[in-house]
């Protein structure tokens, strides 16, 4: 059956390979791009059921009006991929306040954005909808000189623990995809480079740095298209999972994360029961 999917960010990557398959399948793609001309080859290809917005998702206006434009036009959409972002590399002291500011507004704020904006409209539909969070296996850990890019997926993550709760009545499910290194243009797609620190050299950053020039491609295992697939195969799923880890190596650091975190929480139960008050 035909469904309809909302996607940002579909000039590259996961959003580009989503919008692809979809298309291929038969569904009707909304695709949101920060310059249309990079999916004009879609467009040309498949019509009207590729139906394109021109969208920043730091721009909040532009969120809310393109939503709207799309759940018009279309009629119903039954599935959202916020996928619009970028990673920012650099230990904590390289970056800039500017450049943190702009990882912030376009990961957290931005998807925070789109949630609200699209929210109000799949609860007015008939039978909910779904959104699907494109976050990272870097929202459950963390690596050096990601930190920032890492704070970003944590939050969002937040953000939807509490959000899905206020939405399971309306029929509004989510989904946290938590993919992890892929070959997708994704390190390349950070427009800020942070100057690297000599002093950094001999530590936990300067070591990642030089593990990952060393294993090049073979550090980034996931392939973007089954990425996508998976995605779209989890969309049959029901109910909605509310975490997709994506990757050998998304769900070895995932499972070796919380497995250390939940050890050092077990050790600390006396202490914390021990600050209750006394009754």
């Amino acid at each position: 059956m035909t469904k309809t999917w909302f996607i940002t960010g579909t000039s590259s990557g996961f959003g580009r390979q989503l919008t692809e398959l979809l298309l291929e399948r038969g569904n009707r793609v909304a695709a949101t791009v920060r310059n249309s001309v990079d999916i004009a080859d879609l467009k040309a290809r498949y019509g009207d059921r590729l139906w394109v917005g021109n969208l920043d998702v730091t721009d909040a206006e532009a969120i809310s009006s393109v939503v709207t434009m799309a759940f018009h036009d279309l009629g119903r959409i039954d599935f959202v991929v916020s996928n619009a972002g970028y990673a920012l590399f650099g230990a904590a002291e390289e970056l800039g306040d500017a450049q943190i500011e702009r990882q912030i507004d376009t990961n957290l704020l931005g998807s925070i954005r789109l949630a609200r904006a699209v929210i109000p409209h799949l609860r007015s539909q008939r039978g909910g909808g779904r959104i699907f969070q494109i976050s990272s296996s870097v929202g459950q850990a963390a690596y050096p000189t990601m930190g920032v890019y890492a704070a970003t997926k944590w939050g969002i993550e937040g953000f939807f623990e509490g959000t899905i709760p206020e939405i399971a009545a309306f029929g509004i499910e989510v989904t946290l995809v938590e993919p992890g290194a892929s070959r997708t243009n994704f390190a390349g797609s950070s427009a800020d480079g942070a100057p690297v620190l000599d002093v950094y050299d001999q530590t936990g950053a300067g070591d990642f740095r030089r593990a990952i020039q060393a294993a090049g491609l073979k550090m980034f295992r996931g392939d973007p298209r089954k990425v996508a697939a998976a995605i779209i195969a989890s969309s049959e799923v029901h109910p909605a999972p509310k975490r997709l880890t994506l990757g050998s190596d998304a769900y070895e650091l995932v499972h070796s994360a919380l497995a250390e975190r939940l050890a050092a929480l077990q050790s600390q139960k006396d202490v914390a029961f021990s600050t209750d008050v006394d009754e």
